[in-house]
């Protein structure tokens, strides 16, 4: 019965020996399959995260011309007057109550 192992075992080594390049070609089908599918992963991922930063870039232009155009309303002269009439009480001065000062 060990004999028949034995025997077995380098019938194997025999047939391993003889097939080595399929074996070997197959090792590298396999291998280079598995790179595949990890790169694609890889691929999808990076542009997904791309549209990503495509669409905050794009949310945050919006924001930025919303800004602008604020910035833009609120920096007008009738703007700026009439907060100042509204919220701080003020008024303009008229001819009787202008007082000039002069430096000698």
């Amino acid at each position: 019965m060990a004999s028949k192992k034995i025997v077995l075992a380098f019938e194997i080594w025999k047939d391993l020996k003889r097939n080595i390049l399929v074996l070997v070609l197959l090792m590298s089908v396999l291998i280079s399959a598995f790179y595949v599918i990890y790169f694609t992963h890889m691929h999808r991922q990076t542009t997904s995260a791309f549209e990503n930063l495509l669409v905050e870039r794009d949310e945050l232009d919006i924001e930025y011309r919303n800004l602008l155009l604020e910035q833009n309303s609120l920096a007008e002269h009738s703007a700026i007057e009439s907060k100042a009439a509204k919220q701080l009480n003020m008024k303009r001065p008229d001819a009787k109550s202008e007082v000039i000062i002069t430096l000698p």
